[in-house]
């Protein structure tokens, strides 16, 4: 399945994105609600992933600093690459508005996930909404300033 990726705002996509958001990480992951949603969502830049029936499967954000987060796919549409097509279209979008680098707190499990995509390891683990996690960094070509 080749997704459709759609970027936007959170007046635009913050319906689908809640979607995807509370069953991966409210209902899966067990993440309290409340340290799901902040005022991060307004100011970044959203990516949607849809099916080819309109539905949303998949999601992640850009914030304003270059940090890439809510990563999320549905269990019954992981590993066919629509992870790493949010993802790529996440750091698309940082490289073309000029962003140094990406940077992210991957959850341990999906380290490898990331490594892929030019990430690496920075600093020591660390528990955030109950779960191991790792800063990683990715430089960007072109970008304005390193």
């Amino acid at each position: 399945m080749t997704p459709r990726i759609v970027l936007g705002d959170w007046r635009r996509l913050r319906d689908d994105a809640q979607q995807v958001r509370v069953e991966v990480f409210v209902a899966e992951q067990k993440v309290p609600l409340e340290l799901e949603w902040d005022e991060m969502d307004a100011l970044s830049v959203h990516a949607v992933a849809y099916d080819e029936r309109g539905m949303p499967v998949a999601t992640g954000r850009l914030l304003p600093d270059g940090h890439i987060g809510r990563m999320a796919v549905r269990r019954p549409m992981r590993g066919r690459g629509i992870g790493a097509a949010v993802l790529q279209a996440l750091i698309a979008e940082a490289a073309r508005r000029g962003d140094a680098a990406v940077a992210l707190n991957a959850q341990i499990r999906a380290e490898a996930f990331y490594t892929r995509f030019g990430f690496v390891r920075e600093g020591m683990e660390f528990i955030e909404a109950g779960i191991p996690h790792i800063a990683m960094r990715r430089p960007l070509q072109g970008s304005r300033s390193t």
